[in-house]
């Protein structure tokens, strides 16, 4: 695997960094690896496979907002400003049917969806 970053410096040749993957296809990023690319938690990283048959990695730089999210949020507030008595309180009761439901489940919001799942 080769690492690619954009970088003015020198950088020395150094020993090859492994990690393995987990029945999950996850796998952890190296330390040196990681800091070489200035990753932090919840970054994104993006992996260019190349002609030869190496894989380059990057950072994704990080966007101001979601793509999809704004346009909705547009679509929202118009909706809302067009339309003012459509706009209805939640009642308590389908706050407490949520909650219901939910109160079992398990989550972490950190956690990353498994593609196949």
């Amino acid at each position: 695997m080769s690492i690619v970053k954009d970088t003015s410096r020198a950088i020395a040749s150094t020993p090859c960094s492994e990690s393995t993957l987990t029945d999950r296809y996850q796998t952890t990023v190296p330390a040196p690896v990681w800091k070489f690319l200035g990753l932090g938690k919840n970054d994104k990283i993006c992996y260019v496979l190349q002609p030869d048959g190496t894989v380059a990695i990057s950072r994704v730089p990080q966007t101001e907002s979601d793509p999809i999210l704004k346009p909705f949020l547009n679509l929202l507030a118009q909706d809302i400003e067009n339309n003012p008595q459509r706009l209805q309180p939640i009642s308590s009761d389908l706050i407490d049917r949520v909650r219901s439901l939910v109160s079992a489940v398990d989550f972490d919001l950190n956690e990353s969806i498994d593609e196949d799942e």
